[in-house]
């Protein structure tokens, strides 16, 4: 899923569940929760494969996308420490794949890629639709703003 998806996912537990450590894990695993379901990616393959010297409208996207989430939290939360930081356990995963390809000798991270791209992205060479796949980010991301509002 792309990170917007799960900031707001993580802002939204955060700002919904007042007891910190619990919060946290729970955005924490959140993330594999959505991972599960369909979605869609954008592309990042010069990242991917370790092609740094190509990979900066890669990193754009992240960024674009990473902001554009904080953007929305900050328009629509309470805005307190927990929504933040809920926020960035929430993408932790996927930050820890990115490090993996960083340091590919690192055993912990090697681990941790492996399950969640080949363990929890279950459904990614499935035979489901770009619409599905669109739709279980925008039903998530929807009610996340709904409820952020609230």
């Amino acid at each position: 899923m792309i990170l917007l998806t799960h900031l707001l996912f993580g802002a939204l537990i955060g700002q919904q569940i007042h007891i910190f450590w619990i919060a946290i894990i729970l955005s924490f695993f959140g993330h594999y929760f959505l991972d599960f379901f369909p979605h869609i990616e954008y592309p990042i393959e010069n990242i991917t494969k370790n092609q740094w010297q190509k990979s900066f409208p890669d990193f754009l996207k992240v960024a674009i996308d990473f902001l554009l989430g904080i953007f929305v939290i900050f328009s629509l939360s309470n805005n307190s420490f927990i929504v933040y930081a809920c926020s960035f356990f929430a993408i932790l995963p996927d930050g820890l794949s990115l490090l993996s390809r960083f340091c590919p000798n690192n055993k912990l991270l090697k681990n941790h890629d492996y399950f969640h791209h080949k363990k929890i992205h279950i459904l990614k060479d499935k035979k489901i639709s770009v619409f599905w796949r669109f739709l279980t980010q925008i039903i998530v991301v929807i009610i996340a703003i709904f409820l952020l509002k609230y």
